[in-house]
């Protein structure tokens, strides 16, 4: 069985969110396209006080200026399709309050006849944990690990009862219900994010850096979930950010996904041969507008499908 592909939403600002969104979802459900995806950047900081994923000297892309509210995006994306799985990679989860977040979720889960995925990591800025003001970024960790919890809470059996360090519930009727177990699947990498991961969720959410590095990084998932115990299998969807030239990239530096199309194709290939279930392509950063989108999309799709992944 061929795995399975996911397209990224458009959320960033050369698109039209009420009018793109709806238009490229039903596009991409038409192509083939088994699953829709957003992520989160909740602002811009201007000056920057630290680079990109917290590393000193990396400046922020200059499409995070602009970045649709997740969770609007996939409701849009919903209303506009009937088959494709509705996901976040990811969503961060301490910037929000868990019982609201958890209850927003089930209700798109039930709007959307249970296609939700709940794709959560805990993020690296410290301006956004500020602007959103629920904990210091320091018990990031903490607040994720709560959130799972109300999660469980919220779209189990009522009454819902929860005692933590942010969510009170003492008994509640808490509904609607999720239509079926929402997934969460977590971005991890090391340590007790990896723990986290094999111990309390429904699968992994591994961002594409390169396919040796890759598969190192799933045989340790694996190795893990047999030294913990787990019993359940791992569910595992890859995020592709690609960086979309007209050409091919000629120089000697090309990092994976990087280029035209033929050689965002090449990488899709060597890393579909690691073995996941799933591979997200986000392509929105490098098309024009939702018509520039939806013909690349499809292309990669139409290659990929045609190389054997």
């Amino acid at each position: 069985m061929a795995i399975r592909l996911g397209l990224g939403l458009p959320q960033m600002r050369q698109y039209s969110l009420g009018k793109d969104v709806p238009d490229v979802a039903r596009a991409a459900e038409g192509i083939g396209y088994d699953s829709l995806w957003v992520f989160e950047r909740a602002l811009f900081p201007e000056p920057a006080t630290q680079g990109l994923y917290g590393v000193e000297g990396v400046p922020w892309p200059d499409g995070y200026r602009d970045v649709a509210e997740p969770l609007v995006t996939l409701t849009l994306a919903a209303s506009a399709t009937e088959r494709a799985r509705l996901g976040s990679s990811v969503l961060v989860a301490p910037l929000h309050q868990p019982f609201q977040l958890a209850k927003a979720l089930a209700s798109l889960d039930v709007a959307s006849g249970g296609r939700v995925v709940a794709g959560l990591g805990t993020g690296w800025s410290f301006d956004e944990y500020a602007a959103a003001g629920i904990r210091p970024f320091e018990e990031r960790g903490r607040v994720l690990d709560e959130f799972i919890e109300v999660c469980r809470a919220v779209w189990g059996p009522d009454p819902v009862r929860y005692e933590g360090r942010i969510t009170r519930i003492a008994s509640a009727v808490v509904g609607p219900k999720p239509a079926r177990p929402i997934p969460i699947l977590l971005a991890a990498g090391t340590g007790r994010a990896l723990r986290r991961l094999v111990d309390h969720a429904d699968g992994w959410l591994p961002v594409a850096t390169g396919a040796d590095r890759l598969a190192a990084q799933w045989r340790r998932v694996q190795d893990l979930a047999a030294e913990r115990g787990r019993t359940e299998p791992v569910q595992t969807v890859l995020r592709v950010n690609t960086a979309l030239t007209a050409e091919p990239y000629g120089g000697t530096d090309r990092r994976p996904f990087q280029g035209d199309v033929g050689q965002i194709v090449e990488d899709l290939v060597a890393h579909a041969a690691v073995g996941l279930e799933e591979i997200i392509v986000d392509l929105q950063s490098g098309a024009r507008d939702a018509e520039h989108l939806k013909d690349v999309a499809a292309e990669v799709y139409e290659r990929a499908r045609a190389a054997g992944v």
